[in-house]
Parts: C-alpha cells; structure tokens; sequence
C-alpha cells in the first residue's frame, strides 16, 4: 500500500495549463529551474541530449521550458495510461492538484472518474479575501476536495502571512488538512526562503487544530524542520522533488530526517513522489524509498500508514 501525497498529473490538459502559465510571466526568474531539472525534463519528453543542448544555446531559460513543456504535451499519457502507471508503482492513492498546474476543474473530474485512487487538493488564491473562503467551501463541499495546497513560492507570501489566516481558519472548520510549501525555491527573482521552516511555526501555535504536511522536507533547513515537528504534534513532513537514493548520502543535509524519521518522528513522514519533476519513473522513486537503510515497519509508515491516518481511509489502517 503506498500513498503519494505529490503525485504529478501527466495528461495533456495539466500540460496545456502549464504553457498558460508561462505566457503569464514576464520574467525569467522561474525560467532557471530549466538550470536544475531541464536535462531530465527533456529526456522524459523525448528530446535528445543534442536537442535539449541546441535549444538551450538558442533560447532563453523561459523559453526553453516553453519546449520542452510543448514536446512533452505531444506525447501526454492518457487518464488510463495513468492509472496503469500508479498500478505498476504500486501506488494505491494518490494526491492530486498538489504539483504542477493542474486546474481545480481536470483534478475534481479525474477524482470523480476514479474516487478510489485519487484524493484531490486545491489551491486558493490568498489574497482573493472573502471570494478565497467561498472558493475552497464550494471547492471542498461541491466538488470534493480533501486538501489545501499553500504555495508560498507562487504566491510570494511567508507562510505565516496574514492573508493565509482566514483560509487556515476555514481549514479547521472544515476538518482539511494543510500541505505547505517547505524548501528553498530556484527561482532568482523570488526570496529563497520564501518556503523555510521557520515561518511555520507560528501558523502551528495559532492553529494547534490544523494538520499541516511541510511538503518537500525543508532543505536546506532540514534541521529547523525536524526542530518543528518536534515540537507540533499535527506537523507532518514529505520530501517530494528529492531523489530519494541521495537521502542517505553523507553531506545530503537529510541526515537529521533520516534518524529522527527512522525513530521519534517515523508516525509522521509521508511519501511524495514528485515524479514529473524529478524527471524519473515513478515506480523507481518509490522502489528509491524502499532501497533507504530505514526499519521495514517505518518504511510501511512513511509509504502509505501515516498518510492513511490522514485521510481517515479505515482500509488502509492497521
């Protein structure tokens, strides 16, 4: 049994939302995560290494995503390719409209095709006031939402900024949990901690009803991260967007999660694949998991138990 609380949509309308979004931007901060990950991105959509490397000396790093996002879109798997990969990974649930830019729309009716393997998120926009609270009941209530996704790199907003309390309030009210976005961002025109630990904290000790998931395991304040969870029964951390094989490497920065997560903290790490980003299959990134030198029941816990609590999935408990 394995959940995935970051699991990547790969069809075609998830792409097509994508390139909307870059025609939005008029900037090339976001544009240097083709630096990072770009390589890898065009393998999985088809480039050869000689493409990706002449397109990369004749575009922009903005534009360059612009291609292989469209290359990628050619090639799109469908609703039911999908779900023979989530099979073959062994992923029994996964959490959708938590990466990329999937809409509420394509994430509701993938959920509703298929209620017994996704569980859908929303994202709402902070600064909407009274409209973003109408917007995440009728999200939750009318078309099925079990979780509030906070970018606080998008939004370029802390975490514990002002303009999120009305929405975690009407989080607890209505019993959803809260994944935030933890971890340093890549893109040169924004802060780089605008996703760091620390701000959480006082969201925690505002909130101590709200179950908050720190997604993408805080690097590089991992530390800072375990700190909090140490201290906030309701923080839950994933490492979705890392290599899971590089965890467990000496100088990684992921030390500290690994022996508190494989020990006091082990009921309350989730797996998060990330796959689409990672640029790998996600079969392997969940096989990467279980290759890591942690107990066998912990691997149980981090893999699927812990996210089943969660969501109160009474099938998948023990």
């Amino acid at each position: 049994m394995i959940i995935d609380m970051e699991c990547d949509i790969p069809t075609k309308e998830v792409y097509e939302e994508e390139l909307r979004s870059f025609e939005a931007m008029d900037n090339e901060g976001m544009g240097n995560y083709v630096h990072i990950f770009g390589e890898k991105w065009a393998a999985d959509a088809g480039m050869s290494l000689e493409e990706f490397e002449a397109a990369k000396k004749e575009l922009s790093p903005l534009a360059l995503r612009k291609r292989i996002t469209a290359t990628a879109m050619k090639s799109a798997m469908t609703e039911a390719d999908f779900i023979h990969m989530l099979e073959d990974a062994k992923v029994t649930r996964a959490c959708i409209g938590t990466g990329r830019h999937a809409s509420m729309e394509h994430t509701a009716e993938l959920a509703k095709k298929y209620p017994q393997k996704f569980i859908p998120w929303c994202r709402i926009n902070p600064r909407a006031g009274v409209a973003g609270l109408r917007q995440l009941e009728h999200a939750v209530c009318e078309l099925g939402m079990k979780g509030l996704e906070v970018s606080t790199f998008r939004d370029e907003l802390y975490a514990n900024d002002k303009q999120y309390y009305p929405l975690y309030a009407k989080a607890v009210e209505l019993n959803l949990p809260v994944r935030i976005y933890c971890t340093m961002n890549y893109a040169t025109d924004k802060a780089m901690d605008l996703g760091r630990p620390i701000y959480i904290d006082e969201v925690a000790r505002s909130f101590p009803q709200l179950t908050i998931i720190a997604g993408l395991g805080g690097w590089p304040w991992v530390p800072e991260l375990v700190g909090l969870a140490r201290r906030h029964p309701n923080l839950y951390i994933d490492f979705a967007a890392h290599r899971p094989k590089y965890l467990a490497k000496p100088g990684s920065g992921f030390e500290m999660l690994l022996q508190f997560g494989n020990t006091l903290l082990q009921d309350r790490i989730l797996f998060a694949s990330s796959w689409i980003t990672l640029g790998l299959p996600l079969k392997q990134v969940a096989e990467e998991v279980m290759d890591l030198p942690i107990k066998e029941s912990v691997k149980k816990k981090w893999m699927g138990e812990n996210a089943a609590r969660i969501f109160k999935i009474p099938e998948y408990l023990t």
